[in-house]
C-alpha cells in the first residue's frame, strides 16, 4: 500500500464572511484579497510541510495545478516540484498534474516533466488531468466541446516525444511542429508513470485502462460517495479484460489524526469548516461549462463535485456530519486505522492521497497530524495489497547514484 501526502496550498486569510459576501473562490475571486507577504509565508510553510512528509516516510508528495483561485495557489506545480526535487531524495514527486490541453505547444509539458525526472533522479509521477471546468474553460478560455480531443492529441505528442529517439514532425489538428526533439529525456523508461486524476468521466476510465495508466479519483465528498465512482472504474477495467491490480487506482481522502476522537474534533473542526465553507465556495455556473462533461457521463448521472448539487449536499454540515458522511476520516490513530482499512478495501485502491493539511490549518497542527499518521497509522496499513506488484510507481536511481545537494549539509 502506498501513501502520498497531498497539498492544495490554499490561501488561509479569506474574510470570515467570504462565502456570504463574495461570488466564488475560483475564477472571479478579487485579487485584492491576496496579500503577497502572507503568500510568501504560506508558500514557505507549505514547502516545509511537504519536506517534513517526505522525511516522515510517505511514499510520495503531491502537488497540482489550478488557476485564479484561493482554493489552491499553484498555477505552476512544476515550480514547487522543482524545489522538492532538490530538497528530498526518496519520496516520489507526484505532480497531479499538468493540464496538458492548456499548453501551447504541449511539448512544454514533456520538457518540464523531463527536467523534473532528471533532477529528482527518476522520482517523477506525471499527472495528466483534463483540468477542472473552472480552470480550463473559464480561467484559460479553452472551448469545452473540443477540450478532450485537444487533450488526447497533447497526450499523443508528449508520449512520442518521450519515447522516439530521433527528431520527428508532428502534424496534429491543434499543434503542428516541424521538429520535435526532446532535451532532456526522462530517466525513467519508456517514460515516467502516468496517473490520470479525474472527477468521474466515464470515457476516462476505459481510456486509462487501455493505456495501462493509473486512475486517481480526487474527491472532496468522501469515500462513501466515492465508492460509486471507483466501482464504475473497476467495472470498466473488468470489461477491458485486464487485471484489477489495486495499484491501478488511487483516491484522495481528508484525514485528521489526534490522540483521541474528542481531541480530533477540538483540534481540526474549525479548519474543516474553513475548507468546506470557503475553499469550496464555487459559483455553480463555473463548475460545469456546457459541453465540458460528455453526454455519456451526464446520462450516467455522475454529478460535478463542485456544482450546485454538491454545494447543497454540504450545506450546514457539522463535524459529526462530516465524519458520518465519510467526508473526513478523523479520530485517534486506532479509529483512523480502522476507517482507512475499510476505505482501502471498499474502494480497492493501492494509492491513497491524503489531505493532512486542509483549509487554514496552521503549520504546527499540520505537522502534528502528519507525524501521528506516519508513526501510528501508516505502518499498520503498509502491508495491504502485498500480493500485488505496483507497476505505477517511479523506478528511481539507486541511492548511491542520486546526487545530493552539496550546499545542504545533510541529505533528506
Amino acid at each position: 500500500m502506498k501513501f502520498h501526502w497531498f497539498h492544495l496550498m490554499p490561501y488561509q486569510e479569506l474574510p470570515k464572511d467570504f462565502s456570504e459576501k463574495y461570488h466564488s473562490v475560483w475564477v472571479d475571486v478579487p485579487s485584492h484579497l491576496f496579500d503577497p507577504v502572507a503568500g510568501h509565508r504560506f508558500y514557505n510553510e507549505y514547502l516545509d510541510e511537504l519536506e517534513f512528509a517526505a522525511e516522515s516516510g510517505f511514499d510520495g508528495i503531491c502537488v497540482n495545478e489550478h488557476h485564479q483561485n484561493a482554493y489552491g495557489m499553484m498555477p505552476s506545480p512544476n515550480i514547487m516540484a522543482a524545489s522538492l526535487a532538490r530538497t528530498t531524495s526518496k519520496a516520489a514527486i507526484v505532480v497531479l498534474g499538468n493540464s496538458i490541453a492548456l499548453y501551447n505547444p504541449p511539448i512544454r509539458v514533456a520538457e518540464e516533466f523531463g527536467m523534473l525526472d532528471v533532477i529528482s533522479g527518476g522520482r517523477l509521477v506525471a499527472g495528466f488531468p483534463v483540468g477542472s471546468s473552472m480552470d480550463v474553460n473559464y480561467c484559460y478560455g479553452a472551448t469545452p466541446a473540443t477540450l478532450r480531443e485537444k487533450y488526447r492529441e497533447a497526450h499523443d505528442l508528449i508520449i512520442r516525444a518521450w519515447t522516439e529517439p530521433e527528431p520527428f514532425a508532428f502534424n496534429g489538428k491543434y499543434t503542428q511542429l516541424r521538429y520535435v526533439n526532446l532535451w532532456p529525456r526522462p530517466i525513467q523508461k519508456p517514460h515516467p508513470p502516468i496517473w490520470v486524476p479525474g472527477g468521474g468521466s466515464i470515457e476516462t476510465w476505459s481510456w486509462v485502462g487501455e493505456r495501462d495508466y493509473q486512475y486517481s479519483y480526487l474527491s472532496y465528498s468522501g469515500y462513501k460517495r466515492g465508492e460509486d465512482v471507483m466501482k464504475g472504474y473497476w467495472d470498466a477495467i473488468d470489461h477491458l479484460g485486464v487485471d484489477n491490480n489495486p495499484y491501478r487506482g488511487g483516491f484522495l481522502q481528508l484525514v485528521a489524526v489526534a490522540d483521541t476522537d474528542a481531541q480530533a474534533e477540538k483540534l481540526y473542526s474549525p479548519h474543516i469548516d474553513y475548507f468546506y465553507d470557503k475553499c469550496l465556495h464555487i459559483a455553480p455556473g463555473f463548475a460545469d461549462a456546457p459541453g465540458y462533461r460528455t453526454v455519456a457521463t451526464i446520462k450516467a448521472g455522475l454529478q460535478s463535485q463542485f456544482g450546485s448539487q454538491a454545494r447543497s449536499l454540504r450545506a450546514g454540515l457539522k463535524w459529526k456530519d462530516y465524519i458520518d458522511g465519510g467526508f473526513v476520516v478523523a479520530g485517534s490513530p486506532a479509529t483512523v486505522r480502522e476507517q482507512l482499512k475499510d476505505v482501502i478495501e471498499r474502494l480497492h485502491v493501492g494509492h491513497l492521497m491524503l489531505l493532512l493539511h486542509f483549509g487554514d490549518l496552521p503549520r504546527d497542527k499540520t505537522l502534528h497530524n502528519t507525524d501521528l499518521f506516519a508513526r501510528e497509522v501508516m505502518p499498520h496499513l503498509k502491508g495491504m495489497w502485498s500480493e500485488w506488484d505496483d507497476k505505477w510507481f517511479p523506478q528511481s536511481l539507486g541511492e548511491q547514484e542520486v546526487q545530493q545537494p552539496a550546499a545542504a549539509g545533510t541529505s533528506r
